[in-house]
């Protein structure tokens, strides 16, 4: 494709209005112009016929992991994922109870030659050093978004390294992200003392299914987490941000809760919207929080209706199949996700439920963008702003077969499912990464996005 080009014929999707057939320019990797249908181009501007295609922003992944895939070529696989799946950019979460530079520096030793698409960091914070460092991860790392596993505390995070912590440090962290200003901390919401407590129960029963799993998790325990964290946020004055909510009873608590602090995002999974307790898939099946009831999955679905849920994310952690294929005792939490997000949303939600496509839009793209401070670059589709287009075909049936979706995982939870609607090219900064499901972009084709406090992002290469 030439470096200046028109593509016509297309239906361009935006959160601010319902879809609309429109021409669109690029020139040298950002957004030119949106052109009535037909406009005519000026000399030496390629054109392309891309008719009945829908045309989205690029699509952002603001939930995944690195750190379980295999080690040095994960920003490479996971990463092509992300670009079968229509997305252009991810954010990515590190867990770690060391100091933040030496991690930073080694990560992007791997991702920057590696990386098929934009990336961003989330540091998890778990020690006191990482609250003292706060300030300098901003300035010196471009990282203003940062987790906090509200049921860390004791030995809970200790298979992965990480102190315990408690609501003092939880205040403290808030306090220091407050007044730094124009930063997110995201909360994963656990009573663990709730859970340890129905665990310790289950133990001489043993765990034999999801409906067990989810018994020792209820939505109580994601809930009471919810009213602790946002009533800590609103008296620190800080930006909290809910990941992977799963129960209408945490749902609930933050609607009720936004009447009076409105500074609170929430974020659900496509695992949430399609799976179930009562599925028969063992260790598979494993997450945190679990798969809960189909009234809960319904009441998701109505959060995305509403507006009360802001982000669909798919908490992507790329295990290997071993890993999972044992008893639920045993078996890790967690699998891929990214690259069947759009499809869910597109086959579940606009095609059964009839979940507008704007909506989709904001879920996916321009919510995102808001949220983690790179919407001045990415989420939307204006003239200025990086030429990362996702091209969909809403009438595409395809089988999930996870060869295809080339992580490092060897299984996908939706291996055999046939969904409607995918992604059929993923355009980013005006080159086209993944067409007709076959990736076509380079290692390397990838940037960092180096985000500001003040809300502005800027890209580095290697």
């Amino acid at each position: 494709m030439s470096h200046n080009f028109i593509l016509r014929g297309g239906i361009v999707v935006s959160a601010e209005q319902d879809p609309s057939p429109l021409d669109l320019l690029v020139e040298d990797g950002r957004i030119a112009a949106l052109l009535a249908p037909g406009t005519p181009a000026a000399a030496g501007v390629a054109e392309r016929r891309i008719d009945g295609l829908h045309v989205f922003p690029g699509l952002i992944e603001a939930h995944m992991h690195f750190g379980f895939g295999e080690k040095v070529t994960e920003y490479e696989t996971e990463t092509a994922h992300a670009a079968i799946g229509g997305f252009t950019t991810v954010l990515a979460y590190f867990l770690n109870n060391e100091a933040y530079g030496d991690v930073y520096r080694r990560e992007q030793g791997y991702a920057r030659p590696r990386a098929h698409t934009d990336y961003g960091f989330h540091f998890s914070t778990a020690s006191e050093l990482h609250v003292q460092e706060l300030p300098s991860y901003v300035k010196d790392y471009g990282v203003t978004s940062f987790k906090y596993f509200m049921n860390f505390k004791g030995e809970e995070g200790r298979y992965l390294g990480l102190d315990g912590t408690d609501d003092g440090y939880f205040h403290a962290l808030l306090q220091q992200a407050a007044g730094i200003g124009g930063v997110t901390v995201v909360c994963h919401t656990e009573n663990i003392e709730i859970v340890n407590r129905l665990r310790n129960a289950q133990l001489d029963r043993g765990l034999d299914n999801l409906l067990q799993w989810e018994a020792i998790k209820p939505p109580i325990t994601e809930a009471e987490a919810c009213i602790r964290a946002m009533f800590l946020a609103e008296q620190a004055g800080a930006t909290i941000y809910i990941p992977h909510m799963s129960s209408k009873l945490g749902l609930d608590e933050v609607r009720r809760w936004r009447a009076r602090y409105e500074r609170v995002y929430v974020e659900t999974c496509p695992h949430y919207l399609t799976h179930t307790s009562d599925m028969d898939l063992g260790g598979m099946g494993k997450a945190n929080p679990p798969f809960r009831n189909a009234t809960e999955r319904e009441a998701l679905w109505e959060g995305l209706f509403d507006g009360s849920i802001d982000v669909v994310a798919s908490d992507h952690c790329p295990r290997k199949r071993a890993t999972k294929d044992k008893s639920l005792w045993l078996a890790s939490q967690g699998f891929p996700g990214t690259a069947t997000i759009l499809p869910v949303l597109l086959h579940e939600g606009h095609h059964k439920r009839g979940l507008p496509l704007r909506r989709i839009c904001e879920l996916v793209a321009a919510n995102p963008a808001r949220i983690f401070g790179i919407d001045d670059r990415k989420g939307a589709l204006r003239p200025g702003m990086d030429a990362d287009i996702t091209l969909v075909d809403l009438n595409l049936e395809r089988t999930v077969r996870h060869e295809e979706l080339l992580s490092y995982s060897d299984y996908s939870i939706y291996d055999g499912w046939t969904f409607k609607g995918w992604a059929v090219e993923t355009i980013l900064r005006g080159k086209t990464v993944m067409q007709d499901g076959k990736l076509t972009g380079a290692p390397g084709d990838g940037q960092y996005l180096f985000r500001h406090n003040d809300g502005s992002v800027e890209l580095q290469a290697a």
